[in-house]
């Protein structure tokens, strides 16, 4: 663009040579005549080109403005409607919508949230990541991440779902037949865990609470699995005592072949939240993705 010449002045000179009149110009730019007026002479002598014809009682373009404004005019619809554009991605759910969460989370949001929000929100791509390690969600370029209320950032937006979930202690009715049922989590220490290791690759410690009581145990075990629909598999094969999520042991609890050991020192905790950092400005697939939640979770 001519150094001269800024966009707000080239959009008045259309709007003049449209109307043919600074004052109907002026009312619908929201300025003033005289305003009006002193722009188009900046603009003239910025350009050094006289570029409209003046009369007490009309104006019309010079060979130099009628030129310009030609020039100008489908210019400014495609700005017009590039900024629309834009704006429909402002007020519309539209774009893709990027979450990080866990594959237990991810499960129980296709069996309820997410085919709900594809079927609402057709405009809207989700791109749905699964992994066990607990990411930094803005680093790694993630709109929203979904993990355990314990396992959130604490300087993020929260919005529960779900319900109240519970990590609990499993094993085949074979393998408790031929052992003692444990009856506090130290009875542990005889028998044959399924072990947890974390994405860090360290092995998780068993953590159980009763009565305001609170033990950490690492349990002994031969085997170390670090997912958790195979724990429950090792166990329905009476591999010994898995500690897992209610919900990876749902269906085997319901078919009997798996039941719950220790079961009084196994409290439920709050469960899922949906996190997003708060210091920025909601994009709209991501508000319409939390209307969902709530509606369905």
């Amino acid at each position: 663009m001519n150094d001269g010449a800024d966009l707000r002045e080239l959009t008045a000179l259309v709007a003049i040579v449209s109307h043919r009149s600074f004052r109907k110009a002026a009312d619908g730019l929201g300025l003033s005549p005289s305003t009006l007026s002193h722009m188009m002479r900046a603009l003239e002598r910025d350009m050094g080109v006289r570029l409209l014809n003046r009369t007490t009682r009309s104006v019309a373009p010079t060979e130099a403005g009628e030129r310009l404004v030609s020039r100008l005019e489908p210019l400014l619809r495609d700005i017009d409607a590039a900024l629309a554009e834009v704006d429909n991605f402002r007020n519309l759910p539209a774009g893709t919508l990027r979450i990080n969460t866990s594959e237990i989370a991810a499960r129980l949001l296709l069996k309820s949230t997410l085919p709900v929000f594809l079927r609402r929100f057709p405009q809207v791509s989700l791109d749905l990541v699964t992994e066990g390690r607990l990411v930094d969600i803005v680093a790694e370029g993630f709109d929203a991440g979904i993990r355990l209320g314990e396992a959130m950032p604490q300087d993020m937006v929260a919005v529960r779902f779900g319900g109240e979930t519970r990590f609990i202690a499993v094993a085949s009715p074979a393998y408790l037949a031929t052992r003692q049922v444990p009856r506090v989590p130290d009875d542990l220490k005889d028998h044959s865990c399924i072990r947890f290791r974390l994405p860090s690759g360290k092995p998780y410690r068993w953590e159980f609470e009763k009565h305001g009581q609170e033990i950490s145990i690492d349990v002994p075990g031969m085997l170390t699995l670090d997912h958790m629909e195979l724990m429950a598999e090792a166990a329905v094969d009476g591999l010994g005592i898995a500690y897992i999520s209610d919900r990876s042991a749902q269906s085997c609890i319901e078919r009997g072949t798996l039941v719950t050991v220790l079961d009084d020192w196994c409290p439920p905790i709050p469960g899922l939240f949906l996190y997003y950092p708060g210091h920025r400005l909601v994009p709209p697939a991501l508000r319409a993705f939390i209307d969902v939640l709530k509606e369905t979770g």
